[in-house]
């Protein structure tokens, strides 16, 4: 006899980073990590040049492709699926497939990591890409977690301080309708990360001390696919926030070192450590 297992079903469309500090990844160690069953459509596959600094490689999936991803996850968890990460897109094609699959049932949950800059992409080519997420996907999100350029851009305003951290997120809510989770991160002076929360009536400021001043690889994609897991769970957005902020502080405290320019988080960071075993003599 076996036991049927429920877990909560997660999906995140995003795409895919060999070395496992970042995109789907990272999405599916999250959904583990916070207890959620993860599901992946890949839109693109991101492969690090190890012989010219560390840039990206940039290939996009066909979106017949995609489209079969979406189709197959969708199909398989018809009434159980009901909450999507948004990650990486890094085409207009693909945004259009993204958005009809959205479109083609109900969501209690749309979390959207609004990458406006995929490297990579020609710039006319990512400014196209940046105005289709803005016009098709922002308006289908039911939160969305900007880093601190993302929110600029989606504001229209310059952010150097917590005030005015605060103001662009009550602008992009304004303008979307779309519960906010502005991320200043270590962009903003002080001795906090701080990020806020923002959804029409609640606005939070979430901070921590910052751990170090250099920007950790994953951190983006794990907060928001661990608000995604968490609201899967039942949680309100703001709960989902603060669970997401501790989590991913927790990850970028127990960092992996790399030979990238940057550290990488890591998803287990909230586990107690094992105690130490000792080997009888």
């Amino acid at each position: 006899m076996y036991n049927i297992h429920s877990p909560a079903v997660t999906m995140t469309i995003a795409g895919s980073e060999a070395t496992g500090g970042a995109g789907a990844q990272a999405d599916l160690r999250t959904f583990q990590e916070l207890g959620t069953y993860g599901t992946a459509a890949l839109t693109c596959i991101v492969a690090y040049n190890p012989q010219d600094n560390w840039n990206h490689r940039l290939t996009r999936i066909a979106p017949e492709v995609l489209e079969q991803q979406l189709e197959a996850i969708q199909a398989n968890f018809a009434g159980q699926l009901d909450t999507v990460k948004l990650g990486m897109m890094g085409s207009v094609e693909t945004i259009d497939v993204v958005a009809n699959a959205l479109q083609s049932q109900e969501w209690k949950n749309v979390v959207l990591d609004p990458v406006l800059i995929c490297k990579g992409q020609e710039p006319g080519e990512a400014q196209d890409t940046d105005q289709a997420l803005k016009s098709k996907l922002l308006p289908l999100a039911t939160v969305t977690t900007p880093n601190h350029f993302e929110a600029e851009q989606l504001s229209g305003m310059t952010i150097t301080n917590l005030a005015e951290l605060k103001d662009a997120a009550r602008k992009i809510h304004d303008d979307s309708g779309v519960a906010v989770l502005a991320k200043g991160g270590i962009r903003l002076s002080g001795p906090e990360a701080v990020d806020v929360f923002y959804d029409g009536s609640n606005l939070q400021v979430l901070g921590v001390p910052k751990i170090g001043n250099h920007a950790v690889s994953g951190a983006g994609c794990s907060l928001a696919a661990a608000v995604a897991a968490e609201l899967s769970k039942g949680r309100t957005a703001l709960e989902a926030a603060e669970r997401a902020k501790d989590f991913v502080t927790a990850g970028i405290n127990q960092r992996i070192a790399a030979e990238t320019p940057y550290d990488i988080m890591w998803q287990g960071g909230l586990r107690r450590k094992p105690q130490q075993v000792v080997s009888p003599e």
